[in-house]
This record gives C-alpha cells, structure tokens and sequence, in this order.
C-alpha cells in the first residue's frame, strides 16, 4: 500500500510549538498546503507560489530561510485489514530529508538522519483500524550537525556532518538549496510469516558454452515457520532455469548452470542482453513474498597490470578489454526529489547516442534513483559509482557518524550489488588528494580525518558482500600523488584550473592562471592510464539563459550573467577563450566561443586519449548534465538543451574513430582508433579543400584495423599538402566510404587565426516531418540551430558546413511534445542569422 496521497506541508520556528500537539490525530491542518509525495519542501513552495522559481535571477537568495525552519507532514489514510498471528506490518520510508522524527497516530516510532538509505518502523501495534494519522518532522540541519571550525570542507562547515547530498550546501556549478522532505515512496507492507531480506546474484563464470549464477538470499523468519522455500527462476532467451529447495535456515543459495548464455555487453561491444531473475518464498504452497530483477551475465573487472607488468587501469568485460567512452554524472536537478522519470531516461538516452560506455556518479550527489541504473541495464552503459563522500574531511573520530556511515555503506550495496552497469565502487571524490595538497602546504595541519572510512570500513563491507567487484579508495589515486598519471585514475585539472603537474608527494603545488597555463592543448603533454574528471566551461543556451535572467540583463557582463557562473576564478574561462576563439565581446560571442572552445578542447583531449590505447583505457569527462540553469562544465543544460560539445561527443566518441593529430609546426597525423570487438575494412578518404570548397590535396586508403586497436595511418608536412595555400584558410575532411562513422572536419590553426569568408546559408523546412535541410555557398563555421524550446534534439548541431554542400537534420522532441520548428533560427560565425517563418 502507496500512501502517497493527501499530505499537508507546514512550517514552524524551531522550539516554539510541542511537537506531540502538531504530531496529534487532533490537530487541525485543513489550511495546510497540500505537498507532493516524494517530494520536497522547495517544490512544495513553488507549486503554492510561497517563494519565486529559485532558478530565477537571484531568488535562490530569497528562499535560505526555508532551511532554518521546522517542517511538518502529515497525512492519514484507512486502514481495514484484520492481521492475523504471523502477520506483521511495516511502514517504509524509502527516503526521508534528512533529520526527521516519524509520529503515528500521535506516538513517536523514531528518528532518522541519513536520506541516502531506507527507514522501516514495525507498526504491527500502533496501526489502529480505521482512521490513521502519520506526520514527520524535518528539522534544520544545523541543530544537528557540529560545527568544528577546524575541519576543512568547502561550501559550509555542516556539510560533512550531513548524510545528505553534499551539493545541497552550493558546488561550484550550483546554487545553495538545502533540501528537506518525503523524497521517495511510503509504503504500508503487510508481511505474511516470513519476507525475503536481499537476493544477491551474480556471474560466477563464463565460458564458451555456458554460464554459473550463484544467487545467495536471506530472509526475515519472524514467524519461526518451518514449512518454507525458496523457488528461483532465470528466464531469457526462450530459456527458463527453476529450482526450488526447502529452507532450512534464513540464509540460502543456489547455483544456476546456464547452456549457450547471451551475455551482456556495453553498446559498443555487443548487445545488452538481460534476463530476468524471480525468487519466491513459499509457505507450503502458498507465496508469502517475491523478488523481481532483470540480471544481465557479465562479468567485470579491472586490470591494473598489463602483460608486460606496467601499470594501467583498464576495465575488462567478459574478457574484453574496453575504452571507457564517458561523462561525469551529477544530480539531475537541484530539487531531485520532484523530478520525473522521463528527465533519467532522457538524459542516459542521450547518453547512449553519444556513444558512451560509462558514466560516473559523482560522490558529492544521491546515489541515484532507481531508473537511473535500469536504464544503463538496458542502454549497455558501466556504472562507476562513488560513495557519497566529496571534497572535504569526514569525523571519523566521532562514534556516532561512524555508525551512521556503516549502516549507509551497507544499506547501498545491498541495494546497488545486484545491478548489471555497476562497474566500480569509489571510496569518495578527491578527498585523499586534496587533503594531502593542503597538509603540504600548510592549510591544514591535522591527519586525514575520513580514512577509517575509506581504508577500513567501506572495504571490510564489500568484502563481505560485494567482494568480487573492485573497491577504488578515492578519485584519484594512485602512485607517488594521489593524481598520479601513470598509476590508478587521474582527474586532468591542468586545463581549466591550471595546475602544475605532475607532482609528488609533498612537493609544492603550482597553478598557472594564463592563456598557455589553462589551454586544452594541455591535454597532449598527458600520458594518463584513466582520466575520470576534465573539462571546461561553456555557456548555457540561450533559450535556457534568457529564461532565468531578469529583463534588461541578458547581455555580456551584466551582473547576473556572471551569477549563473558559480566557479570561484571566472577568468579561467576567458583565458580558455582568449587562446583558441579570442575574447567575446557580446553575448552572442560568447555563447559562440564558449561552446566552441569546450567542444574543440574536448574533442582534442578525449582524441589525444584515445590514440594512445590501450596504456590510456579510459575517459570519463567532466560532466554530462545539469543540475540548474547557469554555466557550467556540463554538454548537456538544464533544459536537457545540448551543447555543442554533445553533438562533437557523438562524433569524436564513436567506437570507430578517425582523427588528425596536429599542432602548429608539427606534422599532419591521421590516425584510426577501434574500440570495436572485430576488425574493420574501409576505405578512407583525406582531403584537404579551401573554404570556397574546392579541394587542395586528396588521398584515399584502403584500411584493415584489428578490433580494440588504434594506429597511426600517416604523417605529413603541411607544405606538401598544403600546395602553397595559406593554413588559414584550409580544412581537412577525413570521409569512410561505407559510411562507417561520421565525417570529420580538422583546422589546422586556431579559430581565431582562420579566415573565412562570409557565406550565406539556405534552409528548406518539412514541417510534417521535423526534418530540414541546410547549405551554404561558402565554407560556413559552427552552423547552430535553435528552437526556443526545452528538451528540443537535432540529429546534428553546431557543426561545420563545406563549401556547396548539403545537409539534412532531424529534429525531436525528448518527451515527443509538438516542436515550435515555426521559431527555428539557423545561423553561423560567419553568416547572418536565418529564421524560419
């Protein structure tokens, strides 16, 4: 039984009211406000119009009094049911924000203080028949958190203290919104003499012919019957696998042989093929209780020594050595809690079409909800998950927290082992690292407060019930520096920040705030075995930034501009801009460069990258979404308004890669890169044409290239190629005959020193089916589409147009609402702009 209907929201200050007369059957609440459950407090005061879109402007600073405030829910609902001697009856709360005290029917079951984990209160006596009122208190979050002045974490010294999400307190790519609320499902359970506790299933082996599942379950005998068992069942593939065994005791397992498996594989390998596990509990030949998982046979590990005894860092599946192609994943919306499940899905969506393997979830967000995980399952997309433990110390010193701690880290994995995406456990987010840059230099001067966690307890955990999927300390790690770039993952913040590395252990840290210090091509002096965070900022759509900026101050410079940029050193992002597109001088400018130089840096980056697989495995950049409408390092804005970056994303992480490695005064290097299990016959053309689209240089090849390999195809000089044209005013095109991965298109000087033409761009729209087509009479730069519409995809964006050629575009809708294609406007950096009427 859902109770999710007819809760009322209020709020009290702290100390001024008695909590068991606002707790009271009694008590009067018809002028409450009605809330939604799950939901939150925040959302709640939106939908009554209590406080203004905090998204919009500034008005997140007008709503911080909402977390001084004592909030009460309350509810009632009917219940009728007669419960026998064996039954029991549980009341779960599968979420609850974060300091809360439950009351049914005016009596106290209990407290909670961590919203990461489920809380369950046997109500088998305090239910009454009928009428039942149910209400929970959520304190403030500074009345339970102690302030230790000495304990180093950014955004707010209560924030390690809080098992809650630690973005709540403000990120440097969001605003500060400390959340409270019923956040996920209440339910009523009636159990019936015994409920299964956890399945865990798991890939034993694999071999040519077959696969071992082990299924391990424990259950929760509160009856003491002595009749039950369990019946197992594995179906898939127009197979199904039954076993059934009496129980003897609480705790069982079963071992499933299963003949010619489809295995599961990440979308560039194969299919992600799941079957489903059913586990019954029987009482004689009743069913008391079931568990339901769609289970996908794979296993997965990660190589940290190659053959040859150096040190890499490469998942392996089923054998298969993998390039991790990926983002870093953050909450979905500051206000997750009233989020749809259509925003998950979209997003890992579209996360699939930019051909990514893998996705991080971050430590400093929720470990996410269910959908999130099903839909990797479904999408063949890996699951690197971190413990949600972010930049800042932990008191490890304090029992209480520990304990606290330990009954999240349990609570998690059981929830999370039995999910196939799920890679790699990680201890926390840059904690060992930054913890040690600051000791060296003297900013703190105290041990590593969070390493019991880390390094004893979190460990000692999955070895007893994950103990075959690897357990990471921290991101990074690895090496003499925890950053270290030749052992374990590496977070690259030489571009963007700046650093100096690399770095050893105690040495001084160095930054450089210059155009040459923060460049991407940074990037190429990086021999990483795995890069798990880098990126760098582009702006926000403008249909997303024009809609929550005031009147009167959507222009380059204006105050609240700079408030959607929540990152401390704003100028990183100009000296970025300043050395590969020069520095903007209107908006429009910067809405061009910004999203020009975040989708050419990565592009030169992650290709960087992938030409030296396999000693590089893996790139996780940072980061996929957004959690509010502002500037970010994301590709992908609020308004799930791709960037530029995401359309260069599906091209520069296809499985198979054509690339130029070049800089000025170096050689043309053309490259091919397969992440692909089997081996790939083309035949490649590389031409260089002028931007009236006539052409300079052209050579065909005709290629062979193993699966899972990357080669070099050939070097040249410019001046050979180049036929006494000017640099500046070429573009190399690497096509495949058959059509195998899309075009690619190489400048061989910086934007700023290229020299285009004026072009004039031409569209026909087929309004009946979204679709249109495009061409220009000359070269034309960063052809962008827009249509002032959320959630709005075009099957390319933001790309380059030859000379005299044409391109046709689809346009989507992620939830398929009628698209506004009246309002299209077409432009580039060197046309004017088009509309569409």
């Amino acid at each position: 039984m859902l109770i999710n209907k007819k809760w009322k929201l209020n709020n009290f200050n702290p100390g001024k009211k008695n909590d068991l007369e606002i707790a009271s059957p009694k008590t009067l609440d018809r002028f409450w406000m009605s809330a939604d459950v799950p939901g939150d407090v925040h959302s709640t005061l939106i939908k009554h119009k209590v406080i203004d879109d905090p998204f919009y402007g500034h008005n997140d600073q007008k709503c911080q009094w909402i977390e001084d405030q004592d909030w009460w829910y309350r509810t009632t609902f009917e219940y009728k049911d007669e419960l026998a001697v064996d039954e029991r009856l549980d009341l779960i709360f599968e979420g609850l924000d974060t300091f809360a005290d439950v009351y049914l029917n005016g009596l106290k079951i209990g407290s909670t203080n961590n919203m990461f984990i489920p809380h369950t209160f046997d109500v088998t006596k305090e239910i009454v028949d009928g009428k039942n009122t149910l209400a929970v208190k959520f304190e403030p979050v500074s009345e339970h958190t102690i302030h230790n002045l000495e304990m180093w974490g950014n955004y707010g010294k209560e924030r390690p203290w809080a098992r809650k999400a630690q973005m709540n307190f403000g990120w440097d790519w969001g605003p500060r919104l400390v959340t409270a609320g019923i956040w996920k499902e209440v339910k009523l359970i009636k159990a019936n003499k015994a409920i299964i506790n956890n399945v865990y299933a798991k890939t034993l082996s694999i071999t040519d012919n077959t696969a071992e599942i082990k299924v391990e379950v424990e259950i929760d005998n509160f009856s003491n019957r002595e009749d039950l068992s369990l019946k197992v069942s594995f179906i898939g593939d127009e197979k199904v696998i039954e076993l059934e065994e009496i129980l003897i005791k609480d705790k069982d397992s079963f071992k499933l042989e299963v003949e010619n498996p489809k295995l599961w594989w990440t979308n560039d390998l194969g299919e992600p093929f799941l079957y489903e596990l059913k586990v019954e509990l029987l009482a004689g030949n009743e069913k008391i209780d079931s568990y339901q998982k769609e289970f996908g046979i794979r296993i997965v590990e990660v190589e940290q020594k190659n053959e040859n005894g150096e040190d890499v860092f490469t998942f392996v599946l089923n054998g298969v050595k993998l390039f991790a192609k990926g983002a870093n994943w953050i909450p979905v919306h500051n206000l997750f809690a009233s989020v749809e499940d259509s925003r998950y899905k979209s997003l890992v969506k579209l996360a699939w079409e930019a051909n990514m393997n893998m996705l991080r979830v971050w430590g400093g967000g929720i470990y996410e909800k269910d959908v999130f995980y099903e839909e990797c399952n479904k999408n063949g997309i890996l699951v690197w998950q971190d413990f949600m433990f972010a930049c800042a110390v932990y008191p490890d010193y304090n029992k209480n927290f520990m304990e606290n701690v330990k009954s999240e880290i349990e609570a998690v994995v059981k929830r999370l082992r039995n999910e196939t995406c799920l890679a790699i456990w990680c201890g926390n987010n840059e904690n060992h690292w930054i913890h040690e840059k600051k000791y060296t230099m003297g900013e703190v001067d105290y041990r590593f407060y969070g390493e019991k966690i880390y390094d004893k307890l979190m460990p000692e955990i999955l070895s007893e019930l994950d103990p075959d999927r690897l357990y990471w300390p921290s991101s990074p790690y690895g090496g003499n520096d925890h950053n270290d770039p030749n052992v374990g993952d590496q977070h690259n913040w030489q571009v963007w920040h700046g650093l100096i590395e690399p770095r050893k252990f105690g040495e001084e840290v160095k930054e450089d705030f210059s155009v040459e210090g923060v460049s991407f091509k940074n990037f190429k002096k990086d021999t990483a075995n795995f890069v798990s965070e880098f990126g760098m900022h582009a702006s926000a759509n403008k249909y997303t930034l024009s809609n929550n900026i005031p009147e009167g101050k959507y222009y380059w410079g204006s105050d609240e501009m700079d408030y959607r940029n929540k990152d401390v050193h704003h100028e990183k992002g100009i000296l970025l801009m300043e050395g590969y597109t020069g520095r903007p001088e209107n908006i429009d400018q910067y809405l061009n460069y910004s999203m020009l130089t975040q989708a050419v840096g990565l592009q030169y980056g992650i290709e960087h990258y992938r030409r030296r697989r396999p000693k590089t495995s893996g790139t996780l950049f940072w980061q996929l979404n957004d959690s509010w409408p502002g500037t970010s390092w994301s590709v992908i804005d609020y308004y799930l308004l791709p960037k530029a970056a995401y359309y260069y994303a599906k091209k520069f992480y296809h499985p198979f890669l054509l690339s130029i490695n070049h800089d000025q005064g170096s050689n043309i290097e053309f490259w091919l890169t397969n992440d692909f299990r089997e081996m790939i016959e083309d035949k490649i053309s590389f031409e260089i044409l002028d931007f009236e689209g006539s052409p300079i240089y052209e050579e065909e090849f005709v290629i062979k290239i193993d699966g899972a390999d990357s080669k070099l195809i050939k070097s040249y000089q410019e001046k050979e190629v180049l036929n006494s044209k000017s640099a500046s005013e070429a573009v190399i095109r690497l096509r495949s005959a058959d059509n195998l991965t899309p075009d690619k298109l190489y400048y061989l000087r910086d934007n700023k020193n290229l020299k285009f033409p004026e072009c004039n761009l031409e569209i026909e729209v087929d309004e009946l089916n979204n679709s249109l087509k495009i061409s220009s009479d000359k070269h034309a730069r960063l052809v962008k589409l827009e249509i002032p519409q959320a959630e709005t995809v075009f099957s390319d964006n933001y790309f380059d147009l030859v000379a005299g050629e044409e391109k046709e575009i689809k346009v989507r809708h992620l939830r398929k609402e009628k698209i506004k294609i009246d309002d299209l406007t077409v432009s580039s950096m060197n046309s004017k702009n088009l509309s569409y009427k």
